[in-house]
């Protein structure tokens, strides 16, 4: 494969290095900012000085699995179909985890450069991601660090991770997922030298600790070996988010939520409306299934439009839209949305009843994230970056556009 590769409407190169994309769970650049002036990392802030220290507009909602298949398929929600890591299926009247390949209505670039000759690899923290980012890909290694005990050549293009890497299998709810997944990446690269990788990790430290404090430091002072020794290996590497993090409590360190449940029970007849959260998955240790951004069906009698206005009333709500208005805005399926979407303020969450969200056992104020002030994220790369058209909006699924490009040393094709 030498000549340009088209993928979901979009052209990218062959690449002649390895392009190494990192996406940090829940990163934003006061994370990795904090760190350098805190000297905790040094070889980003020289990397960074040669190479391109640029900003990017994450998926809308600010959630997991929207975003991590945008940044695997080049295109938004709107194409590959995953626009939560959770919705509420009209059609049979089910709610779904959205971790199913079947959902998935693209292919991605690993499937597609793989199908053309080329080596992918793709290493996630948790498993949830693992068959949707791994769907389609021919020869090529997948697996998660939740299960990197369980890999196998056979299903899993690989064996024997934890010897590899000479590290245990870490909890699921840890900073050491994360670690694996790059001291794993960083083997393979070396040794198999795939020409595409992604490396997917965890928001567990983001969760829970601010940018700037000693264990968010520790963190991010870990990722600097792993992006220097990627780096020594000749891979164009760039790291960026799939959303950004912010506190959600008030100053006392008390959550603030916003029960949209128990207010739409109050002024239609209970259980008429359903109000579903996309931030919901098997992992709510960390944030306890609320965050910014919650979709509304509402019974067909109801008037949408009234609805609307009185959500748009409360306090710590920052935007109510329209299905229409919402998938014009922000590139979602139409079909897998509700009727209305609630955003909420900065520092505010969205849940359902108090009664579904245990956050009793939190040891820090809650952290979260889904809404617009967890859009901004960094896009940086150890190289330079030329050519970007005028007036183009950076988005996060820009990572291999822009690696494959300066991988193989050509001009940023037609966005």
């Amino acid at each position: 494969m030498t000549e340009p590769l088209t993928v979901n409407g979009r052209r990218y190169h062959r690449p002649h290095r390895p392009v190494v994309v990192v996406c940090i769970d829940g990163s934003e650049d006061a994370y990795h900012e904090r760190a350098i002036a805190d000297g905790r990392m040094p070889f980003l802030e020289r990397m960074l000085r040669g190479g391109a220290d640029l900003r990017a507009d994450c998926t809308m909602p600010s959630f997991t699995n929207p975003n991590n298949l945008s940044i695997a398929t080049g295109v938004p929600p709107a194409v590959h179909g995953i626009c939560g890591n959770y919705f509420y299926d009209t059609a049979s009247g089910t709610e779904v985890m959205m971790n199913d390949p079947e959902l998935l209505r693209a292919p991605t670039l690993f499937a597609e450069f793989s199908q053309r000759g080329a080596k992918a690899a793709v290493i996630t923290a948790k498993d949830k991601l693992r068959r949707l980012l791994g769907s389609g890909l021919k020869d090529g290694i997948c697996f998660s660090a939740e299960k990197a005990d369980q890999a196998t050549e056979e299903e899993n293009g690989i064996g024997k991770v934890l010897e590899r890497t000479g590290m245990e299998l870490p909890s699921v709810y840890s900073a050491e997922l994360s670690e694996l997944v790059m001291a794993a990446g960083a083997d393979i690269l070396d040794k198999d030298r795939p020409d595409l990788m992604y490396l997917s990790l965890t928001d567990y430290i983001q969760h829970k600790h601010a940018p700037g404090s000693p264990v968010a430091n520790d963190f991010y002072a870990m990722l600097d070996q792993y992006f220097e020794r990627i780096d020594a290996l000749g891979a164009v590497l760039v790291v960026t988010a799939d959303h950004g993090m912010n506190a959600k409590a008030d100053g006392a360190g008390a959550a603030r939520v916003v029960f949209l449940q128990d207010t739409l029970d109050g002024s239609l007849e209970p259980g008429a409306a359903r109000v579903v959260l996309p931030i919901t998955d098997p992992y709510t240790v960390h944030h306890g299934a609320l965050g910014s951004y919650a979709t509304v069906h509402l019974p067909g009698s109801a008037d949408r439009e009234a609805v609307a206005s009185g959500l748009a009333r409360i306090d710590g709500v920052d935007e109510v839209l329209t299905r229409e208005a919402a998938c014009e805005r922000f590139e979602l399926p139409g079909d897998r949305i509700g009727d209305l979407v609630v955003i909420a303020e900065r520092n505010t969450v969205l849940g359902t009843t108090p009664a579904r969200h245990d956050i009793s056992g939190f040891t820090e104020p809650l952290r979260s994230h889904g809404g617009l002030t967890e859009q901004r994220v960094p896009f940086l790369v150890n190289a330079p970056v030329e050519g970007l058209p005028a007036g183009h909006r950076l988005r996060n699924f820009d990572a291999y556009w822009v690696g494959t490009a300066v991988a193989a040393g050509e001009p940023l094709p037609a966005a």
